[in-house]
C-alpha cells in the first residue's frame, strides 16, 4: 500500500513538470536516495521522474539555464551583445572585460554543472540497461533523451574549453582520471549519441508544450553539430528534415507570438517549473529604471539592425532616466507570475534550421535557395530580400542575421564568431584586453589540481 501510494506521488510530479494538460503545477525535488540505485529504473515512474530532475536542473544551473552563469548572459558578455554595469568584483566582469583567470567561479561552474549533468544522465542511461521492469517503448524513449542531453552538454562545453573528456560512465575512479580528447573524436561521438537518439525517440512530444526532447530535437543538433564540423551536405539534410515536419513545426509570422510556450516555431523549451512561472531570462534581463544594475544591450548589437527591422521594436526595449538610454532584451515579456505560463525557455526553435541550411547551401554554392531559407527570416522581420551576389558576401550576410535574429541566446553570437574565426576581426577592436587567446575559456583551477590529467591548461591562462 505505501509503495502504491508513493508511486501515484511520484506520476503527479511528472505530470506537472511534462506539462501534459496544464500549466498547475509546483516542482518537487525527489529525495537524494529516490533518483539512485538500482531500484529506480525498475519502474518507469521512478525512472521517468529520474529524467525531470536532469531537465529541471538543467533549467535552474550552468550552461542553458537564463540565470547569470548561463550561456545567455556570460558570452553575451564575452561577445558584442551585452554590456557589464555591475560590481567590478564579480566573476560576470572578467567575462565583458576579457579579463578571465583560471580562478574565476562561473569558469568552474560552468564546467561543474556541465558535468554534474552529465553523470546524472550516465546514472540514467547505466540504470536503464540494467533494467527489466519497464517497458521497452519507454525504456527506449527514456535513453534516447538521456543521449540527447548527454551529447547537447558535451557540444557546449567543447565549444567553450576545446579539447575535454566525454564521460560515459559514472565510475569514480575512471572519471577523476579521465583525459581531453581532441575535438574530432568530440565531435564523433556526439554525433554517434545524437544518431542513437534519433532512432530510438519518436517524432511526436510526450506532452503538451514541447518540453521533452522529440526525434526533431535530435536532428536540429545534429544540423548544428553538422555546421559547425563544416560538413555542409549533412548539416543541409538534417536541417532540411525538420523543416519538412510541417505537421509539428511552421514558422509564426507575429514576432510577439515566437516566444510564447504555444509557439508553433519551438522544437524544445524548458518548462518554467512552478505553477505561473515564466522564464528565468525574463528575469534577470529586464530592468525598468537606468542605469541597469547588471547589464543592458550593446550599442554595437542596437546599431547593427536596420531602421525597418521589426526585430528591433519588438525584441529589445528602451528605459530612459534623465537624457540616458539603455536597451535590454525584450524576447521574453513576462518577468512576474502570470497565473498561468505564458513563455518557457527556448532551447531550439525552427528559425536556427532555416539559417542552418541557408549556411550549408551556401557553402555548397546554392546561392538561390541560401537566398530563399535567409529571407523567409528577413521577409519576417519586416526587411526586403536579400541582394548579395557572391558566396562571401552572402556567407556574411547569413552570419549578420544569425547576430539579429539569436542575440542573447545561449551564447550563439559567441559561437558564430569563434567557428567563423572572426572574433579577432570582431572583438578586439572593442575589447582592449582581446587575446587571440580568448578564442576557448580556461580550464578551471579547482579541475586541473583535481585531475592532472586535463594538463595542459588552455593557451595564454
Amino acid at each position: 500500500m505505501k509503495k502504491t501510494q508513493n508511486l501515484k506521488f511520484l506520476w503527479m510530479i511528472i505530470i506537472g513538470i511534462t506539462g501534459c494538460a496544464c500549466d498547475d503545477f509546483t516542482e518537487v525535488n525527489l529525495p537524494q536516495t529516490q533518483l539512485t540505485g538500482e531500484a529506480v529504473y525498475q519502474d518507469e515512474v521512478t525512472a521517468t521522474a529520474a529524467l525531470m530532475n536532469i531537465y529541471a536542473k538543467i533549467r535552474e544551473n550552468g550552461l542553458i539555464s537564463g540565470n547569470a552563469d548561463g550561456l545567455s548572459q556570460l558570452m553575451g558578455l564575452y561577445s558584442d551583445e551585452l554590456v557589464y554595469y555591475g560590481a567590478a568584483t564579480s566573476p560576470m566582469d572578467g567575462f565583458f572585460n576579457h579579463t578571465l583567470m583560471p580562478s574565476n567561479d562561473y569558469i568552474a561552474s560552468l564546467w561543474r554543472n556541465g558535468y554534474s549533468q552529465i553523470y546524472a544522465t550516465n546514472a540514467l542511461l547505466e540504470g536503464l540497461s540494467n533494467s527489466s521492469g519497464i517497458n521497452s517503448i519507454i525504456r527506449d524513449r527514456l535513453r534516447g533523451e538521456a543521449l540527447f542531453i548527454r551529447a547537447l552538454l558535451h557540444f557546449y562545453l567543447t565549444n567553450l574549453y576545446g579539447d575535454i573528456p566525454y564521460i560515459t560512465t559514472t565510475d569514480y575512479l575512471i572519471n577523476s582520471q579521465a583525459f581531453r580528447m581532441p575535438s574530432k573524436i568530440l565531435y564523433d561521438k556526439i554525433r554517434n549519441d545524437l544518431k542513437e537518439a534519433k532512432e530510438l525517440l519518436p517524432n511526436q512530444y510526450l506532452g503538451a508544450n514541447r518540453v521533452r526532447v522529440n526525434k526533431a530535437t535530435t536532428q536540429a543538433l545534429l544540423a548544428r553539430v553538422y555546421l559547425y564540423q563544416r560538413q555542409w551536405e549533412m548539416a543541409e539534410w538534417e536541417a532540411t528534415a525538420v523543416l519538412n515536419n510541417t505537421a509539428l513545426y511552421s514558422m509564426e509570422r507575429d514576432l510577439n507570438m515566437v516566444f510564447l510556450k504555444n509557439s508553433s516555431s519551438t522544437i524544445w523549451q524548458l518548462h518554467s517549473g512552478i505553477a505561473g512561472a515564466n522564464t528565468i531570462e525574463a528575469r534577470y534581463f529586464i530592468f525598468t529604471s537606468g542605469p541597469p544594475a547588471v547589464v543592458a544591450v550593446s550599442k554595437n548589437l542596437i546599431n547593427a539592425f536596420e531602421n525597418n527591422d521589426l526585430r528591433k521594436q519588438h525584441w529589445l526595449k528602451s528605459v530612459t532616466t534623465g537624457n540616458n538610454t539603455w536597451h535590454h532584451p525584450y524576447k521574453y515579456k513576462q518577468n512576474i507570475n502570470t497565473g498561468v505560463a505564458q513563455e518557457y525557455s527556448i532551447i531550439f526553435r525552427l528559425e536556427e534550421q532555416y539559417l542552418i541550411r541557408a549556411e550549408a547551401r551556401a557553402h555548397q554554392n546554392n546561392l538561390i535557395d541560401a537566398q530563399k531559407d535567409l529571407n523567409k527570416v528577413r521577409n519576417r522581420a519586416g526587411l526586403i530580400d536579400n541582394s548579395a551576389t557572391t558566396q562571401q558576401d552572402l556567407l556574411q550576410d547569413i552570419l549578420q542575421e544569425r547576430s539579429l535574429e539569436f542575440f542573447t541566446e545561449m551564447g550563439h553570437r559567441w559561437f558564430d564568431l569563434e567557428r567563423t574565426k572572426q572574433a579577432a576581426k570582431v572583438l578586439a577592436p572593442i575589447k582592449p584586453a582581446w587575446q587571440n587567446s580568448d578564442s576557448l575559456l580556461p580550464l578551471p583551477e579547482s579541475e586541473l589540481l583535481l585531475n592532472t590529467n586535463l594538463q595542459p591548461q588552455n593557451q595564454g591562462y
